[in-house]
């Protein structure tokens, strides 16, 4: 495990630290959106008073706080890096592999660090044909059982999302949407699901997660819908995922090779809007997590 300096000090200090994945990075956006995209965040938990921490596996070391040139190297294609749940760390970490975190694989390694706060774009779910192919991303099942909070736009919205609603539910992890309860849809700000809480600014959420750690050991979702006037077009997003549907059943892809797929037939039916939305999404969610780390960090001195 290899603890950048900067975010070793924040942690020893009880400063704000903001953990941020790497598949959005490796196999979510396409070069060079990708790299500029992990500037912003980086960039963005900064402006909230945190300390970023970017985490990945180079040649079978955890790193916590890759630098732009690790980055760059797990980014690139010979490195053929693996996209890694928390269920992957341990082999990844015996073969020596490259890789990058999920959700699940980042808030394992966070939790294990002391990093109490993750920024992504939007978290894993119940994939839609689910009663068949029991398809659910263990990002579910990881928050249920690490107490990390995680700023997210809801689940994305190539899933099942009220399934994954119910999920969560019966997993106890906690959501609030910030300043809504409308649960969010990822490239949509309103996925058409009511929420029972909502949050009005980041010492809220700082308190809300605290206090809920007192009860309970599972992770809390905080869902930052995309800003309306950013979000992509009702009738363009549908058309969009009834084609990445299309081409998922095409290629009869299953697991996690799914998301990949269909984010990427998304970005070619929508010619480049849905990367758009993308990107500033998980600007805006890492620039959250930002202010609610310092709020926590505040709080907890």
């Amino acid at each position: 495990m290899l603890l950048h300096d900067e975010v070793a000090t924040a942690l020893s200090e009880g400063r704000g630290v903001v953990a941020l994945e790497t598949t959005i990075v490796v196999q979510g956006l396409p070069a060079p959106t990708n790299l500029e995209v992990a500037r912003q965040c980086e960039a963005a938990v900064r402006e909230g008073g945190s300390v970023p921490a970017t985490i990945g596996i180079l040649d079978g070391n955890v790193i916590v706080g890759l630098s732009a040139q690790q980055l760059e190297e797990l980014a690139s294609t010979p490195r053929h890096a693996a996209k890694l749940s928390a269920r992957d760390l341990g082999v990844a970490l015996a073969l020596g592999a490259d890789g990058a975190t999920t959700v699940a694989g980042t808030i394992a390694v966070a939790h294990h660090v002391g990093i109490q706060v993750m920024a992504t774009g939007g978290l894993g779910g119940v994939h839609r044909d689910a009663i068949h192919s029991f398809d659910e991303s263990a990002d579910l099942t990881a928050m249920s059982r690490t107490p990390v909070l995680v700023v997210a736009s809801g689940v994305k919205s190539i899933l099942d999302i009220g399934a994954t609603l119910e999920r969560l539910d019966s997993l106890g992890v906690a959501i609030a949407g910030f300043r809504t309860k409308r649960f969010p849809g990822f490239y949509r700000s309103d996925s058409g699901f009511e929420l029972d809480w909502s949050l009005e600014d980041a010492g809220e959420a700082a308190v809300a997660f605290l206090n809920h750690r007192r009860f309970s050991s599972t992770g809390f979702l905080v869902a930052n819908p995309v800003d309306e006037n950013r979000q992509l077009d009702h009738q363009l997003h549908d058309d969009a995922l009834t084609s990445a549907l299309a081409r998922a059943q095409q290629l009869a892809v299953t697991g996690k090779d799914v998301t990949p797929v269909l984010l990427t037939e998304f970005a070619r039916f929508s010619e480049g809007r849905s990367v758009r939305v993308n990107q500033d999404l998980v600007v805006s969610n890492a620039a959250l997590a930002g202010q609610i780390a310092t709020a926590i960090s505040r709080a907890t001195r």
